[in-house]
């Protein structure tokens, strides 16, 4: 789908890491199994939490799979059945409309050789509508949903809302995730679930505005932030209040074990918002270029965060990271960066009331 979703191992615990892997396998051999192998080109971490939703209103399904090179050669328990398969037909059907797109604006490896794009993209596009109609619904809205996406973004100028092109993604989203409640026999949990998957959407689609906005900004290549004069800060606000009301929107879900799934809609999705905005309190927005809230004085003026991260090399990460050792920050400073990548890093939260297993029902901070 999106690929903001990007769990850590460390902060999952052994139980939810371990239903999150056989949820990822699932999917991946349902491509495999319904649509060839190239089709699982198309798995990704946002694509099971689609998988996930089913699960959780209606309980486990798993079967045993051999072994394989990207588990390392071991065997696992993988989920079955229709949570599964859902999740590769949203796949499927996303990714055959962002091939689309990229061959229409003539970027990347499908705008290079557009004929086999488009090939691909009817492909994937059939064989994904072919999946939904078997499980009962019709995804032909999300095709059409997207597919407004050029209209709207004609119609977007400045001074008009962010929220306008965030819509056909919203639209999008909103369905797959609503449906979930459709396979799973959970018709009362439609509602909110929409809601879910609304939200998820617009925070998609702004975080990936931000991601591409420098970028953009240096070729000429349209962006909604840029067109409709949306301030980063502005960006990170909707991100913020959206995950909010994701928050609120689970909580009138009717769920058999709802752990993996607020572990991932709630706690993931806000250390991608941090990943890509930095951590800040919602009331601070200061004006000019986004900043990390680094501590940034006396022993811990070095190194600094930087916005753009600028790497070190061997030596000199050496050095930051002996004298971040002797200055307990790895420990004691929130964030801090890392002594080699220069990326931001969360430092240790002893007041999260999380547990591994995300058990919780808290409104901390992304656990660690």
């Amino acid at each position: 789908m999106f690929g903001i979703i990007r769990p850590c191992r460390n902060r999952m615990g052994a139980e939810l890491r371990s239903a999150w892997l056989s949820h990822l396998c699932g999917m991946c051999l349902s491509l495999r199994d319904e649509h060839g192998h190239l089709s699982r080109l198309v798995t990704n971490y946002d694509g099971l939490m689609i998988s996930a939703a089913v699960e959780a209103q209606s309980g486990v399904s798993r079967r045993s799979a051999g072994p394989c090179a990207l588990r390392g050669m071991k065997s696992a328990d993988v989920t079955i059945g229709s949570g599964a398969r859902l999740a590769a037909s949203v796949s499927l059907v996303l990714a055959s409309l962002k091939i689309e797109d990229h061959v229409d604006d003539g970027d990347g490896l499908a705008g290079r050789v557009g004929w086999a794009g488009r090939a691909v993209a009817r492909r994937w596009a059939s064989k994904g509508l072919g999946t939904a109609s078997d499980l009962g619904f019709d995804a032909s809205v999300m095709v059409d949903a997207v597919r407004r996406q050029p209209e709207v973004e004609a119609g977007a100028g400045l001074g008009s809302s962010v929220l306008l092109v965030t819509e056909p993604t919203e639209t999008a989203t909103a369905f797959a995730v609503g449906q979930t409640a459709i396979i799973a026999g959970r018709p009362g949990n439609v509602e909110p679930l929409r809601e879910v998957g609304r939200l998820f959407g617009r925070v998609a689609h702004l975080i990936d505005a931000v991601e591409d906005l420098e970028e953009d900004r240096a070729c000429g290549a349209w962006n909604p932030l840029l067109a409709t004069g949306t301030p980063v800060e502005e960006a990170h606000r909707l991100c913020l209040d959206a995950v909010a009301g994701i928050r609120l929107a689970l909580g009138d879900v009717e769920f058999t074990d709802a752990r993996l799934v607020h572990k991932l809609l709630v706690h993931e999705l806000e250390e991608s918002i941090i990943r890509v905005f930095g951590k800040r309190r919602r009331h601070e927005y200061p004006a000019g270029k986004p900043r990390w809230s680094d501590p940034g004085s006396g022993l811990w003026a070095y190194p600094r965060l930087n916005w753009q991260r600028q790497p070190r090399g061997c030596f000199e990460g050496c050095g930051a990271f002996l004298y971040m050792c002797g200055t307990c920050q790895f420990c004691c400073r929130d964030p801090f960066p890392g002594p080699w990548s220069d990326k931001r890093r969360d430092g240790c939260d002893p007041g999260s009331d999380c547990g591994p297993n995300c058990d919780c029902d808290c409104n901390c901070c992304p656990c660690d």
